[in-house]
């Protein structure tokens, strides 16, 4: 229970800022979704994770490159919707609707694709012609080998209840993660690196 009220006040760290602070015209339920979308990636939660403490991986989330002081707003906004577009693929699979509740599997893609397409719009305005070059550089593409190691675990697996349950718990860790990120966002307007 702590581990769960602990990522859900990341959580509501991670999804506080971009309503107003990214300079994007987000929905109001925006950070009702984040939320949202925790608690069900929480309550997918079907056998112990004590249980599965033999398959435990080090998926080397890309932190210090994600959260590098140098990083600009566009490249958050590029990391944010990447994490969000990676997960999004993943749920997709025939594997994960075999492994988890489909219902509630259907209510985190559906907020997960909202989340998508409310970020698309802030993606379009922040980078204009640079965006698709942004998406291919540094911290993205750390993200894109980041959720590629989690595909190949799964897979090497077997896609075993214990593995969707590590990986489980690890989209909810790499989620929380990025409350550096909007916290820098919040207090930095523009470049994160600057002073």
């Amino acid at each position: 229970m702590a581990l769960l009220l602990s990522l859900l006040s990341a959580l509501v760290v991670f999804s506080y800022g971009p309503g107003g602070s990214l300079g994007c015209d987000l929905p109001q339920n925006h950070i009702l979704l984040s939320r949202e979308n925790l608690v069900l990636l929480g309550r997918m939660r079907r056998i112990s994770p004590f249980l599965c403490l033999k398959d435990r991986k080090d998926f080397r989330f890309p932190q210090v490159t994600v959260e590098g002081s140098q990083v600009h707003k566009a490249q958050t906004l590029s990391v944010l919707h990447e994490m969000l577009q990676q997960t999004f693929n993943l749920l997709l699979t025939e594997h994960s609707s075999a492994a988890w509740n489909t219902t509630l599997l259907d209510q985190l893609r559906t907020g997960l694709h909202q989340q998508l397409e409310d970020l698309d719009t802030c993606l379009v305005r922040e980078m204009g012609e640079e965006g698709s070059a942004l998406t291919m550089q540094g911290p993205t593409l750390a993200v894109k080998r980041y959720f590629h190691g989690i595909r190949l675990y799964l897979k090497e697996k077997k896609y075993s209840d214990c593995a969707w349950e590590v990986v489980r718990v690890e989209i909810m860790r790499s989620f929380s993660s990025t409350t550096t990120l909007q916290e820098k966002i919040r207090t930095k307007d523009g470049d994160l690196g600057s002073p």
